[in-house]
């Protein structure tokens, strides 16, 4: 099955800016006892298996052990209620490592699944600020970091050559609101780490 996906992504995660786990290859503890991530994709151009998948966007919730390259991950998915039970199980094919590129070489850290909902999902991707809404269960917006004495117009502080499956140069970024409360968890990272990029994948 032969894939392509272009798109944008952000996360927020339970670290302190920047995540340990992002600047390590995913080898130090995290700040937190458990990481409580939250990856959004939004897919501008893709095709999987020559399905149309453009204009989706797939949310990815995950609770990790301190140190991820421990494994025993747990992973929900949330996909957009604007698919089509086609689409979804196109990008549910790719998001969930099975037809290869950058989610398979997760897949082995991963313990167990906690579910996949459909949700309608709101993502906007605005210069520095990117937000996300997923039904009830998921308010987020973080903001790219520019040093204050560079501000308004300076560049946006960067990480380069980081191991991450989106892509690896990210922006440090910190989230100004984060409620989530989906597959049995409850958490909020407002004021916590943030990273943001384009993507593209394919196979």
């Amino acid at each position: 099955m032969a894939w392509r996906l272009d798109g944008t992504y952000f996360e927020n995660c339970s670290c302190d800016m920047v995540c340990p786990c992002t600047t390590s290859g995913l080898t130090m503890p995290a700040d937190q006892d458990r990481c409580r991530v939250v990856l959004a994709f939004h897919v501008d151009r893709g095709e999987v298996d020559g399905l149309d998948v453009s204009d989706k966007t797939v949310v990815v919730v995950a609770d990790t052990p301190q140190v991820m390259a421990d494994g025993n991950w747990r992973l929900g998915v949330i996909m957009d209620a604007a698919a089509s039970p086609e689409q979804a199980a196109g990008l549910g094919a790719v998001f969930g490592g099975a037809v290869g590129g950058p989610m398979a070489g997760l897949a082995p850290l991963i313990g167990e699944m906690m579910g996949m909902e459909s949700a309608p999902i709101d993502y906007v991707d605005d210069g520095r600020r990117h937000s996300l809404r997923v039904g009830d269960y998921i308010d987020i917006e973080i903001e790219d970091f520019v040093p204050p004495q560079l501000l308004p117009d300076g560049d946006v502080e960067m990480l380069t050559g980081v191991f991450h499956p989106a892509s690896s140069t990210l922006t440090v970024a910190k989230a100004s609101r984060s409620r989530v409360d989906v597959f049995g968890l409850s958490f909020a990272n407002a004021g916590k780490n943030g990273h943001s990029a384009p993507f593209s994948w394919s196979a």
